[in-house]
């Protein structure tokens, strides 16, 4: 190759000076999503309903050298999520991973179930977002929010009639977000995990089944692990996908190629 010219580089997968928002931090992808942030170099707040998971997996990470704190916060109470997020300095990436699941026949489905699992999939989803963006803005700052999906965003899937409302709604909301905040260098993208095997995936999985089920759809033949989700992560937080918003990056093992 000529002297005068260069091979391109790699953008970077490094988050060293950023302050990152991780909520439902305390377990499963939550914890992993604050882990691989910490690990490359974010400042992380971890934020969840009770303190106790939240506060050991932040020491857990200060013990591997990396920069993390706690934020005790309910985040389907928008007032508290405006306060501690007006209160705190600009959040580079926000993990909007808070969600929940109350699998049921459509003709069972209850009002307060759907009313739950709405009120934190998409209302609280949003005004996370939302007042994450606002702070952004108002700083003058770029910065990267991931809202955690599912590949339910995509297809259908049985007695998750209200959950796969509640994530194509994500997906919709992601899309709008992107175009409106792309001006102010924020980027928005949705993570589409499959099952892994988190606390809350562990109690469907325990029906043989189901579990036979899922399998039977992942073509990869396996349940993931958090560990699956945590590259997907880096990549939508960082400069490595510095191109990409309004997108979906799907990690599900083949569940939604047919």
């Amino acid at each position: 190759m000529s002297p005068d010219r260069k091979l391109p580089r790699t953008p970077s997968f490094c988050l060293d000076g950023k302050r990152a928002l991780v909520t439902g931090a305390g377990r499963g992808i939550g914890l992993a999503a604050a882990a691989a942030l910490a690990e490359a170099g974010a400042h992380v707040t971890l934020a969840a309903r009770t303190i106790g998971e939240i506060g050991a997996a932040a020491e857990a990470i200060r013990e591997e050298g990396g920069a993390a704190e706690t934020l005790l916060l309910d985040v389907t109470d928008v007032d508290a999520v405006t306060h501690a997020i007006q209160a705190a300095a600009p959040f580079d990436v926000l993990v909007n991973n808070a969600g929940t699941n109350r699998p049921a026949h459509v003709l069972d489905v209850q009002v307060e179930d759907y009313d739950a699992i709405m009120e934190l999939n998409v209302r609280a989803a949003f005004f996370v977002a939302q007042a994450v963006a606002r702070k952004l803005v108002a700083a003058g700052k770029a910065g990267s929010l991931i809202n955690v999906s599912s590949q339910m965003g995509h297809v259908g899937g049985p007695l998750r009639t209200v959950y796969c409302a509640s994530k194509w709604a994500l997906e919709g909301m992601t899309k709008a977000m992107a175009m409106e905040l792309g001006p102010h260098g924020i980027r928005v993208n949705t993570l589409g995990p499959t099952f892994i095997e988190t606390p809350l995936a562990r109690t469907f999985l325990a029906n043989p089944e189901f579990q036979s089920y899922v399998l039977s759809k992942i073509k990869l033949g396996r349940v993931g692990q958090v560990e699956d989700l945590m590259g997907a992560i880096l990549f939508l937080a960082s400069d490595a996908s510095a191109l990409m918003t309004g997108a979906a990056l799907v990690v599900d093992g083949g569940w939604t190629a047919g």
